[in-house]
């Protein structure tokens, strides 16, 4: 599984990336709005962090200002990846990024349905938001695998982002079902390499080595 981190904060990107464990970054408007500066230049900064894929999202609905914008948004970097929203014309913005050779990724994935079109649409990555999904009474992991098997079924190129992560039980049950990645805040990274025995562990080791003659 790969681990992308959710944020458009620099500090906590440079922190994931120490851990030699991070393979990309998704960004959104929303998370670019809680920083300091312009988005290019954040955006900028993120890819010189991170070689893997930085996902930025364009904001027109429609697909030719999709494609415009995104374009645009391909200038900044060559790892940036094209955030499109599973909407109609989404769809179609999508084929036509796919035609010529840029990669997208397909956000706000709520069925499978969605994320059946976008595959077929040529979506590099498909990104169905568990967290919200199970804000509604849902289990949103259910279509993480919902989406894994029907990429399996057809051979579709797409890879499954599991997105709104909350949790690291989100974590632990997407690489179980075979999720390619993972995009989670710092906190949830943080929570992953916690065990309460590796503490008691340490204590204990570091207490005994106090009895060793030295």
């Amino acid at each position: 599984m790969k681990f992308f981190i959710d944020t458009a904060n620099v500090d906590q990107i440079r922190e994931a990336a120490e851990l030699g464990v991070l393979d990309g970054v998704t960004t959104n408007p929303t998370l670019l709005s809680r920083e300091k500066g312009a988005f290019r230049d954040i955006l900028k900064e993120i890819c010189s962090i991170v070689p893997g894929p930085v996902s930025a999202e364009v904001l027109s609905l429609e697909a030719d200002g999709m494609v415009k914008e995104g374009k645009e948004l391909c200038k900044i970097a060559d790892n940036i990846i094209i955030k499109v929203p599973c909407i109609r014309e989404g769809i179609k913005a999508i084929g036509r990024f796919n035609a010529e050779g840029i990669k997208t990724n397909a956000t706000l994935c709520f069925s499978a349905n969605q994320g059946l079109l976008v595959a077929k649409a040529g979506a590099t990555y498909v990104s169905p938001f568990v967290g919200r999904i199970d804000d509604v009474g849902s289990p949103g992991l259910d279509l993480v695998s919902d989406l894994i098997t029907i990429f399996d079924n057809y051979s579709y190129a797409s890879e499954v982002i599991v997105s709104s992560i909350r949790s690291v039980q989100h974590v632990y049950e997407a690489a179980l079902m075979g999720a390619d990645v993972a995009t989670i805040p710092l906190k949830v990274i943080e929570q992953l390499i916690k065990h309460p025995l590796t503490d008691v562990g340490i204590e204990k080791f570091l207490a005994d080595w106090e009895k060793v003659e030295k």
